[in-house]
């Protein structure tokens, strides 16, 4: 959903890409290890909770940077299909980093973590392989990529603040436990809209 509103950052994404001396594929990596360190840290932050402020700041910062990295491409007319690939191909090993740092640790039961990553990994491909059988990419849907990061930036800080005031988990469930649930339920539904999207699509000819 918050996808529709790329454009309102498009111009910090242009201020900082003009100041970018860098490759957009260094860009790229380097969203990859804040994504990886994120996910360590929130291994570990059940039993440390500090973890939490920092792991949501790797989190923005992963965000940041795979946002970044496109945008210096096109600033440059440098934007490849290897880069491209690229960008893909390492956006799914930040999910899993993410994600399964979160299914890992005591947060959340294992079971629900693992049908969230379903969820995540099955929207995205879908979301490519449009682009795959000669459509559109898709990016629209019901839990967006955007959508995810903002969650996953806001959810361990709202974790950290209930366990600051002792706040009791609901239906004994923490916080990250019910962002994964929601990943799991709105993940795969958005995965079987983009089914349904494509496969409309075809029929009628491959519209765009």
């Amino acid at each position: 959903m918050l996808d529709k509103y790329r454009d309102s950052f498009d111009g910090i994404l242009s201020f900082f890409g003009g100041k970018i001396g860098v490759k957009p594929d260094i860009l790229t990596w380097l969203s990859l290890l804040f994504a990886g360190a994120a996910g360590f840290l929130l291994y570990f932050s059940y039993s440390y909770h500090s973890l939490l402020i920092w792991s949501s700041l790797l989190v923005g910062g992963n965000g940041f940077f795979d946002a970044l990295d496109g945008k210096v491409a096109r600033l440059r007319n440098t934007a490849s299909l290897q880069g491209d690939f690229l960008d893909h191909v390492l956006d799914r090993y930040s999910d899993i980093f993410i994600v399964g740092g979160i299914v890992l640790s005591g947060w959340c039961d294992t079971r629900i973590g693992l049908v969230a990553l379903v969820g995540v990994l099955l929207t995205s491909y879908l979301g490519t392989q449009a682009q795959a059988v000669g459509l559109k990419r898709k990016y629209e849907g019901f839990l967006t990529r955007a959508d995810r990061l903002t969650l996953l930036i806001i959810a361990p800080l709202i974790q950290f603040v209930l366990l600051f005031l002792d706040i009791p988990h609901p239906l004994n469930h923490s916080f990250l436990e019910w962002v994964m649930i929601y990943f799991a339920i709105m993940g795969n539904a958005t995965a079987v809209q983009r089914f349904f999207f494509i496969s409309r699509a075809l029929k009628h000819g491959g519209e765009k």
